[in-house]
């Protein structure tokens, strides 16, 4: 997939280059496009150096260990607290953190206590996908939306979101408790822990993450505390562990994945793509309207990936409740093709290299049912609030 992402990444650039080469996308649009895109990157890149970091300390097996005791042996405690953990890494740590880190301490946990795999790595993924919506640190499009609610800030966002965000995760974690329940209700034995080899890099992982977290919903620019918690975990694998810092620790394919598709699309609205999309979202705010546009959203999020789903409708939003109702599409709605958001890629690849199958197709059609649902309860439930 990596490979992949690069090689598509790739191409879109080029097109979009070519773009502003033949006039088709202006300059200056185009450098308005990267000055408002460049902090979010920086932000994935840097956000994405400390978990992966915080995860070779340790922390991240730690914490899976304390979930297993805190389970008191009953698979369906376990089961909750591994919802819980999913939806705080989400909420907080964006939900690419969670498919990347989470996956594995949720595979390997249930296979340490003698559970199945299934239950758990479907969870990971679903709830990385629905509870993405609360902060926008928690999702790229989230960030990109925070630019066109400008001013509005952490708090503000959480404010709207807070109502979806609630629905978009209670939902799925039924139906993954009904589809899962004859598993969910079983009994396991406690587990062995597992010796850490560096104490410092463990302490010095815990800490950085517990500090950076209320720094990312503080009203800084998210880049800039990530950026800080990524150098300053570098600089104690630097004097501790110096062959752990290497190019692979930056997710250079999905820049070059985000900024191809950032050229793309803008390419696209210079060609007239927004009066179209308008034809087809609406332009209104009664509960009708904000259904449509979410589950456009939604559609354009499984035919072709949530970010340029959220790109090529943004324009056609317009306000602050119809820009939710979006998100709402293109993040929950992403439950039912492989492709819809890079979380389910980059989840999937996890699960191959720890050998657990899981058919698309089963994934699929459990995603058909799940998720217009709980598109249609959060839309709803935003329009209550938000009337």
């Amino acid at each position: 997939m990596p490979v992949r992402s690069a090689i598509l990444g790739g191409i879109l650039l080029v097109v979009g280059l070519l773009a502003i080469a033949v006039g088709i996308l202006p300059v200056d649009e185009a450098l308005e496009v990267a000055d408002r895109v460049w902090p979010i990157l920086l932000f994935v890149v840097a956000i994405t150096v400390v978990t992966e970091l915080a995860a070779e300390a340790g922390l991240f097996g730690l914490i899976a260990e304390r979930t297993a005791v805190w389970g008191r042996g009953r698979a369906v405690l376990l089961w909750l607290l591994v919802v819980t953990l999913a939806v705080a890494s989400t909420i907080f740590l964006s939900l690419d953190t969670t498919a990347v880190l989470l996956t594995p301490v949720v595979v390997l946990l249930a296979r340490h206590v003698g559970l199945s795999p299934l239950p758990f790595a479907l969870t990971a993924v679903w709830v990385a996908n629905t509870a993405s919506l609360l902060l926008p640190v928690s999702n790229l499009t989230n960030l990109l939306a925070e630019h066109e609610l400008d001013g509005l800030g952490p708090a503000g966002f959480a404010a709207l979101m807070a109502v979806p965000a609630v629905i978009a995760i209670v939902v799925p974690s039924i139906a993954l408790f009904l589809i899962y329940r004859k598993q969910l209700l079983g009994r396991y034995e406690g587990a062995e822990k597992e010796e850490r080899s560096d104490r410092v890099l463990l302490w010095a992982s815990g800490i950085t993450v517990g500090l950076l977290i209320p720094l990312l919903v503080s009203g800084l620019p998210v880049w800039l505390p990530a950026v800080v918690a990524a150098l300053v975990l570098g600089g104690f694998y630097r004097a501790r562990r110096p062959t752990v810092l290497r190019f692979g620790l930056i997710p250079w394919q999905l820049v070059l994945l985000a900024s191809g598709l950032f050229l793309v699309v803008e390419a696209g609205h210079a060609l007239g793509l927004a009066t179209v999309l308008s034809a087809v979202s609406g332009t209104g705010e009664n509960p009708g309207d904000l259904l449509r546009l979410a589950g456009t959203g939604a559609v354009g999020a499984n035919l072709v990936n949530n970010l340029p789903a959220y790109l090529a409708l943004e324009p056609v939003a317009g306000s602050p409740v119809r820009l939710a109702a979006l998100l709402i599409g293109v993040n929950v709605g992403s439950l039912i093709t492989p492709w819809a958001s890079l979380a389910t890629l980059l989840w999937h690849e996890r699960l191959k290299a720890l050998d657990v199958e899981i058919s698309w197709g089963r994934f699929a059609l459990l995603g058909l049912v799940v998720a217009p649902v709980t598109v249609t309860l959060a839309t709803l439930g935003l329009a209550l609030v938000h009337p």
